[in-house]
């Protein structure tokens, strides 16, 4: 992570859905660079960025998104993977630049991948993305406290709904960062990231937690999205010791995916979106950002295994 993280000011934005609802969004780094679509994780809506200074110094206007619910933005009862997509394409196409690059973090990563797959985004970077834990393969690496919670929300939407509508700010804090691995220090144990992770959250759970459940419940079952129909550029990067978003490392996930490129950074945790900032960022943005510069900027490529 950079010495200098600075999570900056946002310009807010709002856009008028066709279906009269509103869609909130915030911009960070470079405004007049090139546009990349930020789909946040859990509970998290326009305040997150990677920083300031990794965004300036490659010319980023990252555009972060604020899902139904979360934020500012306007509730969507029945919101599914799909309308969300159709959601961030009328925000897309409110940016005037036709479709876009993408990152999707964390619980993010099903929302970026239905956009891709209804060609809203130029390309797609998971960063640490959560996995489709209810695939049958996974069942037996889940914690079984976590495995009882993808079978109820299987078995019954509902009550998995009203588990996940326990959690508030304070409570997805602790779950976050209350106990940080290792490889994640540098970042998750910092003050000043952790007092601005709090600021997020509140931001996220500022109309309750229906959305953060809501999206939970959505991210633990199947999610039935075509993604062998994906025809856009994927990356999906991990840390070799995220311990959290995939059973597997996303290489299952890379595997479904045509052509998507499986990028693990070695002795890196779940934090990627911060402590390799520039690099995920690079990836979205694509070929025409020289790698001779990234090792100029930031010290050095990250150490990387890629797989078949």
């Amino acid at each position: 992570m950079h010495a200098d993280f600075d999570p900056g000011v946002p310009t807010t934005g709002r856009v008028r859905l066709r279906d009269g609802r509103v869609l909130a969004h915030a911009e960070h780094g470079d405004p007049g660079g090139r546009p990349v679509l930020l789909v946040p994780g859990a509970a998290s809506g326009g305040l997150v960025t990677p920083g300031e200074g990794p965004l300036r110094r490659l010319g980023v206007r990252l555009v972060t998104v604020e899902r139904p619910g979360l934020g500012t933005s306007d509730p969507c009862p029945g919101a599914t993977f799909t309308s969300v997509a159709e959601d961030l394409r009328e925000l897309v196409a409110s940016l005037g630049t036709g479709p876009v690059p993408c990152l999707a973090h964390s619980q993010g990563a099903p929302f970026g991948l239905a956009a891709a797959a209804a060609g809203v985004v130029s390309r797609l970077v998971l960063v640490s993305p959560a996995d489709e834990v209810a695939r049958p393969e996974f069942r037996a690496a889940l914690p079984p406290g976590f495995a009882a919670l993808v079978d109820l929300a299987a078995r019954d939407p509902g009550r998995a709904y009203d588990a996940f509508a326990g959690f508030t700010a304070a409570s997805m804090f602790e779950l976050v960062l209350g106990r940080v691995a290792p490889a994640d220090a540098a970042t998750y144990g910092r003050e000043d990231f952790r007092a601005w992770f709090r600021r997020v959250l509140d931001d996220g759970f500022r109309q309750g937690p229906d959305a953060y459940a809501r999206d939970t419940v959505l991210a633990v079952r199947e999610w039935g999205l075509p993604l062998a129909a994906i025809a856009v550029p994927v990356e999906v990067w991990h840390g070799d010791l995220d311990g959290t978003h995939s059973p597997d490392l996303g290489a299952t996930l890379a595997a479904r995916v045509p052509g998507a490129r499986h990028r693990v950074v070695a002795g890196a945790g779940g934090s990627l979106l911060w402590s390799h900032a520039e690099d995920v960022l690079r990836a979205a943005l694509g070929p025409a950002v020289a790698p001779a510069a990234a090792a100029g900027e930031t010290g050095g490529a990250p150490d990387l295994a890629e797989a078949p």
